[in-house]
């Protein structure tokens, strides 16, 4: 059930910002693709509230209960950057805006952009994280929020790496003065 909850908010997570920027951009009414946009976090709370019931009715705790639990973090750490990034495009190919930027790797620019992506990717782990420790603690057994609280270590991991493969080595080419 968890599963099919997942890629339900998934999809719904992008018709929703779909429409909300077509609705913007193709027919010109900006209020309503605000509330559409301004929905999305809806989707959040269904899954939230699908994974509580779940566990509540005592289910054991699976892979599929912790990737929601991920989901739901980087989908509140990066659905605002996403959102954005995809803003830009379709205002550029449908309302006449800018194109978007594209970042030379050696620049300041990116690397600042590297490091604000790496600091979105704490904000999804830290929520993520919340997310098992809340569930533990409030709708888990104890059995179940041994397991769930065990998931949250991986996160560490994660962002371990990503600080390795983005931040932490980025350099800014010196221009030959």
């Amino acid at each position: 059930m968890i599963a099919a909850v997942i890629v339900v908010c998934e999809i719904g997570f992008w018709a929703l910002i779909l429409s909300g920027l077509l609705v913007r951009y193709v027919l010109g009414k900006r209020r309503i693709a605000t509330w559409i946009l301004a929905s999305v976090p809806v989707l959040d709370v269904v899954l939230i509230v699908a994974v509580a019931f779940d566990l509540g009715r005592g289910t054991p705790v699976g892979s599929i209960h912790h990737l929601a639990a991920y989901y739901l973090g980087f989908s509140v750490g990066f659905g605002p950057a996403m959102i954005a990034w995809l803003d830009v495009r379709v205002a550029h190919r449908f309302a006449g805006g800018p194109p978007p930027v594209k970042l030379d790797k050696d620049s300041e620019a990116h690397r600042r952009y590297l490091w604000e992506d790496w600091f979105r990717a704490v904000k999804a782990c830290a929520i993520a994280a919340a997310v098992l420790v809340a569930l533990a603690y409030t709708v888990a057994s104890d059995e179940q929020a041994a397991t769930l609280l065990s998931s949250i270590r991986p996160l560490g991991l994660v962002l371990g790496i990503w600080f390795l493969a983005g931040p932490a080595f980025s350099r800014v080419k010196q221009s030959a003065s």
